[in-house]
């Protein structure tokens, strides 16, 4: 005699609304090494990108009429570093790969991620492939950032 091992029934209907949460299409990027690093729920290429450094910016806190992005970061904290900018200095708290400790991205606000309006991705920084080098990983300025670099440290 055969054993029954679950008596579960499945539903379904066609007349059922998908759930906003079964329709969402997350994406996952990795670093250039291969280690997972972010799964947002939009593409970066269509994410907006700052004029200074043309990293992809991503909205991290609600703002009045604006919502924030749905994202997890794995990424290691480091040291703050000063960074001389037109008119004045800004200070960095940068994100890197946990495995190779590649830089990924930074934020205005000291650690953990989301603890301020927007996460900074670095141009070039993350694939869609793992271990597949990204198309704009060598499209950088002559005058490379660490140039700026004035001060690290707290």
């Amino acid at each position: 005699m055969p054993k029954i091992v679950s008596r579960s029934a499945v539903s379904t209907s066609t007349e059922a609304q998908p759930t906003k949460s079964s329709t969402a299409s997350l994406r996952v990027y990795y670093c250039i090494c291969g280690e997972f690093i972010l799964v947002i729920d939009k593409l970066l290429t269509t994410l907006p990108r700052r004029k200074s450094d043309k990293s992809i910016v991503v909205r991290s806190q609600d703002s009045g009429t604006t919502k924030a992005r749905v994202f997890k970061l794995n990424a290691s904290s480091s040291e703050p570093i000063l960074l001389e900018r037109e008119g004045g200095y800004e200070r960095q708290y940068r994100f890197s790969c946990p495995r190779c400790t590649l830089p990924i991205g930074y934020q205005m606000t000291p650690p953990p991620a989301k603890s301020g309006p927007f996460l900074y991705i670095l141009s070039g920084a993350l694939t869609q492939v793992q271990g597949q080098v990204p198309a704009d990983a060598f499209e950088l300025d002559v005058k490379t950032e660490e140039s700026n670099m004035v001060v690290t440290g707290k």
